[in-house]
Protein backbone atom coordinates (compact mmCIF):
# COMPACT_ATOMS: atom_id res chain seq x y z
CA UNK A 1 0.00 0.00 0.00
CA UNK A 2 1.36 3.67 -1.18
CA UNK A 3 1.34 6.07 1.88
CA UNK A 4 1.99 8.66 -1.26
CA UNK A 5 -1.22 11.28 -0.50
CA UNK A 6 -0.43 13.73 -3.62
CA UNK A 7 -2.72 14.68 -6.59
CA UNK A 8 -0.18 13.69 -8.87
CA UNK A 9 2.81 11.01 -9.32
CA UNK A 10 5.67 11.72 -7.18
CA UNK A 11 8.90 11.38 -9.50
CA UNK A 12 12.48 10.50 -8.73
CA UNK A 13 14.67 12.32 -11.25
CA UNK A 14 17.47 9.03 -11.05
CA UNK A 15 17.55 5.54 -12.05
CA UNK A 16 19.58 5.14 -8.46
CA UNK A 17 18.96 1.54 -7.71
CA UNK A 18 19.24 2.43 -3.90
CA UNK A 19 17.99 5.48 -4.08
CA UNK A 20 14.62 3.74 -5.54
CA UNK A 21 14.92 0.77 -2.85
CA UNK A 22 14.85 3.78 -0.23
CA UNK A 23 12.00 5.18 -0.93
CA UNK A 24 10.28 2.18 -2.24
CA UNK A 25 11.05 0.59 1.07
CA UNK A 26 9.57 3.82 2.92
CA UNK A 27 5.92 3.11 1.24
CA UNK A 28 6.18 5.69 -1.33
CA UNK A 29 5.09 4.81 -4.57
CA UNK A 30 6.58 6.91 -7.09
CA UNK A 31 8.20 7.12 -11.26
CA UNK A 32 11.69 6.76 -11.91
CA UNK A 33 12.77 9.47 -14.65
CA UNK A 34 16.16 10.36 -15.88
CA UNK A 35 17.36 13.56 -15.69
CA UNK A 36 19.12 14.58 -18.69
CA UNK A 37 21.76 17.37 -17.34
CA UNK A 38 25.19 17.88 -18.19
CA UNK A 39 26.67 16.92 -14.67
CA UNK A 40 30.23 17.79 -15.22
CA UNK A 41 29.89 20.96 -17.30
CA UNK A 42 26.95 22.48 -14.81
CA UNK A 43 29.68 21.57 -12.19
CA UNK A 44 32.53 23.19 -14.26
CA UNK A 45 30.57 26.62 -15.75
CA UNK A 46 29.29 27.38 -12.05
CA UNK A 47 32.88 27.60 -10.68
CA UNK A 48 31.93 25.83 -7.01
CA UNK A 49 34.74 23.82 -5.38
CA UNK A 50 33.13 22.77 -1.96
CA UNK A 51 31.44 19.47 -2.52
CA UNK A 52 28.58 20.13 -0.45
CA UNK A 53 27.68 23.23 -2.79
CA UNK A 54 27.97 21.22 -6.05
CA UNK A 55 25.64 17.98 -4.53
CA UNK A 56 22.99 20.80 -3.78
CA UNK A 57 23.38 22.31 -7.07
CA UNK A 58 23.51 19.10 -9.27
CA UNK A 59 20.39 17.48 -7.16
CA UNK A 60 18.27 20.93 -7.75
CA UNK A 61 19.56 20.84 -11.20
CA UNK A 62 18.24 17.54 -11.40
CA UNK A 63 14.85 17.91 -9.50
CA UNK A 64 14.40 21.20 -12.22
CA UNK A 65 15.23 19.65 -15.00
CA UNK A 66 12.57 16.45 -14.93
CA UNK A 67 10.09 18.72 -13.14
CA UNK A 68 9.46 21.16 -16.47
CA UNK A 69 8.39 18.47 -18.39
CA UNK A 70 5.83 16.77 -15.48
CA UNK A 71 3.91 20.04 -14.32
CA UNK A 72 2.20 19.91 -10.88
CA UNK A 73 4.34 17.05 -9.75
CA UNK A 74 7.29 17.08 -6.74
CA UNK A 75 10.09 15.96 -8.30
CA UNK A 76 12.91 14.29 -6.00
CA UNK A 77 16.51 15.48 -7.50
CA UNK A 78 19.37 13.59 -5.63
CA UNK A 79 23.45 13.98 -5.68
CA UNK A 80 26.22 12.47 -4.10
CA UNK A 81 30.01 13.82 -3.60
CA UNK A 82 33.41 12.18 -2.18
CA UNK A 83 35.99 14.19 -0.70
CA UNK A 84 39.49 13.45 0.76
CA UNK A 85 40.10 16.50 1.98
CA UNK A 86 40.14 19.05 -0.28
CA UNK A 87 39.96 16.41 -3.50
CA UNK A 88 37.01 15.71 -5.08
CA UNK A 89 36.04 11.89 -6.46
CA UNK A 90 34.00 11.59 -9.78
CA UNK A 91 32.50 7.75 -10.62
CA UNK A 92 35.83 5.62 -11.46
CA UNK A 93 35.43 5.15 -15.63
CA UNK A 94 37.12 1.48 -15.27
CA UNK A 95 38.79 -1.04 -13.19
CA UNK A 96 42.08 0.95 -13.58
CA UNK A 97 40.98 4.22 -12.13
CA UNK A 98 38.40 2.20 -9.65
CA UNK A 99 41.80 0.81 -8.57
CA UNK A 100 43.43 4.16 -8.04
CA UNK A 101 40.61 5.91 -5.94
CA UNK A 102 40.82 2.52 -3.92
CA UNK A 103 44.17 2.95 -3.36
CA UNK A 104 44.17 6.89 -2.22
CA UNK A 105 41.12 5.95 -0.07
CA UNK A 106 42.56 3.33 1.59
CA UNK A 107 43.65 3.79 5.54
CA UNK A 108 41.94 7.30 5.61
CA UNK A 109 38.68 9.24 6.42
CA UNK A 110 36.70 10.95 3.26
CA UNK A 111 33.25 12.49 3.48
CA UNK A 112 30.31 11.99 1.96
CA UNK A 113 27.98 14.64 0.63
CA UNK A 114 24.36 13.93 -0.08
CA UNK A 115 21.89 16.60 -0.96
CA UNK A 116 18.47 16.03 -1.87
CA UNK A 117 16.35 19.17 -3.43
CA UNK A 118 12.36 18.80 -4.36
CA UNK A 119 11.12 20.77 -7.46
CA UNK A 120 7.49 21.79 -8.48
CA UNK A 121 6.90 23.60 -11.73
CA UNK A 122 10.68 23.70 -12.03
CA UNK A 123 11.07 26.02 -8.69
CA UNK A 124 12.80 24.45 -5.55
CA UNK A 125 10.50 24.00 -3.02
CA UNK A 126 12.78 22.02 -0.81
CA UNK A 127 16.45 20.91 -0.35
CA UNK A 128 18.69 19.24 2.26
CA UNK A 129 22.54 18.53 2.42
CA UNK A 130 23.60 15.38 4.66
CA UNK A 131 27.12 14.16 5.35
CA UNK A 132 28.83 11.12 6.06
CA UNK A 133 32.23 10.24 7.38
CA UNK A 134 33.91 6.81 6.08
CA UNK A 135 36.98 5.64 7.21
CA UNK A 136 38.75 2.86 5.06
CA UNK A 137 40.32 0.57 6.10
CA UNK A 138 44.40 -0.17 5.01
CA UNK A 139 44.37 -2.31 2.09
CA UNK A 140 47.14 -3.84 0.09
CA UNK A 141 47.02 -3.86 -3.67
CA UNK A 142 46.29 -7.80 -3.81
CA UNK A 143 43.42 -7.10 -1.19
CA UNK A 144 41.71 -3.98 -3.45
CA UNK A 145 42.33 -6.52 -6.68
CA UNK A 146 40.54 -9.49 -5.09
CA UNK A 147 37.49 -6.71 -3.94
CA UNK A 148 37.49 -5.07 -7.92
CA UNK A 149 37.12 -9.34 -8.98
CA UNK A 150 34.41 -9.71 -6.87
CA UNK A 151 32.30 -6.79 -7.28
CA UNK A 152 32.86 -6.46 -10.63
CA UNK A 153 31.35 -3.95 -13.07
CA UNK A 154 29.48 -2.40 -10.32
CA UNK A 155 32.55 -0.54 -9.29
CA UNK A 156 31.89 2.13 -12.25
CA UNK A 157 28.80 3.22 -10.85
CA UNK A 158 29.35 4.44 -7.92
CA UNK A 159 31.62 7.74 -6.58
CA UNK A 160 34.85 5.87 -4.45
CA UNK A 161 34.44 2.51 -6.31
CA UNK A 162 32.10 1.28 -3.48
CA UNK A 163 28.80 0.66 -2.94
CA UNK A 164 27.94 -0.02 1.06
CA UNK A 165 25.27 -1.97 0.83
CA UNK A 166 27.20 -5.10 -0.96
CA UNK A 167 30.66 -5.72 -1.13
CA UNK A 168 31.69 -2.38 -0.72
CA UNK A 169 31.08 -3.20 3.02
CA UNK A 170 34.75 -4.90 3.36
CA UNK A 171 36.36 -1.93 2.84
CA UNK A 172 35.50 -0.03 6.04
CA UNK A 173 36.25 -0.09 9.60
CA UNK A 174 34.41 2.52 10.96
CA UNK A 175 31.46 4.64 9.58
CA UNK A 176 29.97 8.05 11.19
CA UNK A 177 26.54 8.98 9.71
CA UNK A 178 23.03 7.60 9.25
CA UNK A 179 22.20 4.97 6.51
CA UNK A 180 20.43 6.89 3.90
CA UNK A 181 22.81 9.55 3.85
CA UNK A 182 25.53 6.93 2.60
CA UNK A 183 23.53 5.37 0.12
CA UNK A 184 22.76 9.12 -1.50
CA UNK A 185 19.29 9.65 -0.53
CA UNK A 186 18.53 11.89 2.74
CA UNK A 187 15.33 10.43 3.69
CA UNK A 188 14.65 11.48 7.14
CA UNK A 189 14.23 15.19 5.96
CA UNK A 190 12.76 14.36 2.81
CA UNK A 191 9.88 12.67 4.97
CA UNK A 192 9.89 15.61 7.42
CA UNK A 193 9.00 17.84 4.62
CA UNK A 194 6.39 15.71 2.85
CA UNK A 195 4.99 15.21 6.11
CA UNK A 196 4.96 19.71 6.53
CA UNK A 197 2.95 19.42 3.08
CA UNK A 198 0.89 16.51 3.91
CA UNK A 199 1.61 14.26 1.07
CA UNK A 200 1.92 10.94 3.08
CA UNK A 201 -0.21 9.54 4.86
CA UNK A 202 1.32 9.05 8.14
Amino acid sequence: MSLWRGETPLILASQSSARKMLLASAGLEFKAITADIDERGIQAASKLSDPHDIALLLACEKAKAVSASHPGSYVIGADQTLALGERLFNKPAGRAQAMAQLLDLAGKSHALNSAVAVARDAKIVFEDVSVARMTMRPMTEMELSAYLDAAGDAVTTSVGAYQLEGLGSHLFERIEGDHFTILGLPLLPLLAFLRRERLVAV
